[in-house]
């Protein structure tokens, strides 16, 4: 058994999800191969790292960015989404707008961040390390996005919010997940006649993209998370629902496909937390 580089697991990655480059918020921070026991976690600090270490593993991998270029450039990630907007018939000088204050307050907190601390201690250990954001979440997004179709073609009547939920259901991950799906914005029994799953495009939209999709036709968002000063303002004059998923879960969904595929060659995967 050989095991994996961590070029293997990149390309692996943009294969599954039919990226062609690294996105913004993804990179490897320690080059490695041979990689046959990978320690993997949604976080990875420099806790992690020692742990990975102490218990054998000779490979790390993050799922969301644990410094360098992946943090100081996450914000460019946002503007997928303004082409998850437009998919779904936002106007694109619309969806701009609306990502614009999501989008100013990721470049300030890149500003702040402290990027070289953790992918420091994994150069001086030595031991391989990546992490891989959004390609990941796009392979949960598209899997997410099929369900609800296939469950939905088969109730013969519009379906509701509920019925998006029930559909999500039948995925492993939020069947037996701690979290519950919540609506905390709209009601289960509101018809869902046009959804958007908006995942893959760096972290939620917040108020602005979900009064966007609504104004638009969307009358159904699924997010993995909402602030709870967001829920606020769109109950204040929101138009359509939003399904709350839980970000542990839904980021489960592209994570726990990828995984499987590193597994089948040959890599033992180590979990912590997921």
């Amino acid at each position: 058994m050989s095991g994996m580089s961590t070029d293997e697991l990149v390309a692996l990655a943009l294969d599954m999800a039919n990226m062609r480059r690294l996105p913004a918020d993804s990179e490897v921070y320690v080059p490695g191969a041979r990689i046959r026991r990978l320690f993997v976690a949604l976080d990875v600090g420099t806790a992690e790292l020692l742990v990975a270490r102490d218990i054998g593993c000779d490979g790390v991998l993050a799922h969301h960015p644990a410094g360098g270029r992946a943090v100081l450039r996450f914000p460019e990630v946002l503007t997928r989404h303004v082409e998850l907007m437009v998919e779904h018939g936002v106007d694109p000088a619309a969806a701009k707008a609306a990502l614009q204050p999501l989008f100013a307050r990721a470049i300030l907190r890149a500003q702040a961040a402290n990027y070289d601390q953790v992918p420091a201690v994994a150069r001086l250990f030595g031991i391989p390390f990546l992490n891989l954001h959004l390609p990941l979440d796009e392979i949960g997004r598209r899997v997410m996005v099929e369900t609800i179709e296939r469950y939905r073609t088969t109730l013969g009547r519009e379906s509701t919010v509920q019925d998006v939920i029930d559909a999500l259901r039948t995925l492993p991950e939020f069947a037996e997940s701690a979290v519950p799906i919540m609506v905390p914005v709209g009601a289960v029994d509101r018809p869902a006649r046009r959804v958007a799953v908006v995942h893959g495009a760096g972290t939620n939209g917040g108020a602005s993209v979900a009064q966007a999709y609504f104004a638009h036709g969307v009358d159904t968002v699924v997010y993995l998370h909402l602030a709870p000063e967001e829920v606020e303002r769109l109950r204040s004059g929101a138009s359509g629902s939003v399904i709350v998923v839980g970000h542990v879960p839904g980021d489960q969904v592209g994570l726990n496909r990828y995984l499987a595929e590193v597994e089948r060659r040959g890599v033992e995967i180590v979990r912590a937390g997921i």
